[in-house]
């Protein structure tokens, strides 16, 4: 009796096709740079209310 699965150890371009990921796009790193612009931002203000 067959059996309707392959076995990805079989050969060995099944097997890196069975066991690779999806390549996954880096992360932005717009959120940190808009965070310490804002951060910069709020210690200047703060900076010129207490010492201004």
């Amino acid at each position: 009796m067959s059996d309707n699965r392959v076995d990805p150890g079989g050969n060995t371009e099944a097997f890196r096709a069975f066991t690779r990921t999806p390549e996954t796009p880096a992360p932005s790193k717009a959120p940190y740079v808009i965070g310490g612009v804002v951060a910069v931002a709020l210690i200047a203000l703060v900076a010129w209310l207490a010492f201004g």
